[in-house]
């Protein structure tokens, strides 16, 4: 996992950016939050140079960073830090994240396809126009969402929570839904078509187990 250096700026709390030095993060190098760096636009190349020349990241603490107009196909991130950080035109096939934590994100405009994450967590994010078609999503934490006019077709959710969150104009057509936890979700014209709907937890009754999706909600149409 990546390491949590605290920003260096007086009663500050956010975790300091990774310090990149020979195109080599710097584990343990003390440093400041993306909002308290003086030259953000220096530390920013830096960070996405990196991100650049190596085809596997690992421990990137890049908390509350703007990305526009990447192109991430292919990355692997593992145990990576990108909370509160805006994502916009990502342009990616085959993007790897593993054990990272995207919490309270900004994606837009992206196109993510066959993407693989796992034992990730995107809680409180924000997802407008993007695409994650024909992606593994497993295991991952999308509690508190919301996601406009998305598409995660033919996409696998096993396990994966969205637990209070908002989903709206989305479809998740053919996808594998199986012990994905949509507990107090709120849908609206969302597209569960050739989805195994009756695999997902949605609603508890008075014995604690499952009730599955209603039968017409299971083959709206977007």
């Amino acid at each position: 996992m990546f390491v949590t250096n605290k920003c260096q700026c007086k009663e500050c709390q956010n975790p300091a950016l990774s310090v990149i030095r020979d195109n080599e993060i710097i584990p343990h190098e003390p440093g400041f939050c993306f909002e308290h760096t003086e030259d953000k636009i220096g530390h920013l190349t830096s960070l996405l140079n990196y991100i650049n020349s190596h085809e596997k990241i690992i421990g990137l603490c890049a908390y509350g960073i703007s990305v526009n107009g990447v192109d991430l196909s292919g990355k692997k991130f593992y145990g990576c830090n990108f909370q509160h950080s805006t994502f916009s035109n990502i342009h990616s096939t085959g993007l790897k994240f593993k054990i990272c934590t995207l919490d309270f994100s900004t994606f837009s405009d992206c196109d993510m396809l066959n993407s693989d994450i796992q034992f990730s967590s995107f809680s409180g994010s924000k997802f407008i126009h993007v695409v994650f078609t024909g992606s593994d999503l497993v295991h991952n934490n999308y509690n508190g969402i919301t996601a406009y006019q998305c598409s995660f077709d033919d996409s696998d959710f096993y396990n994966s929570r969205f637990i209070r969150a908002i989903l709206m104009n989305t479809s998740m057509k053919n996808c594998n839904l199986k012990k994905a936890i949509f507990y107090n979700s709120a849908r609206e014209h969302v597209s569960f078509k050739l989805s195994n709907t009756r695999e997902a937890l949605i609603d508890r009754n008075k014995s604690g187990l499952i009730e599955d999706f209603s039968e017409s909600e299971g083959e709206d149409e977007l």
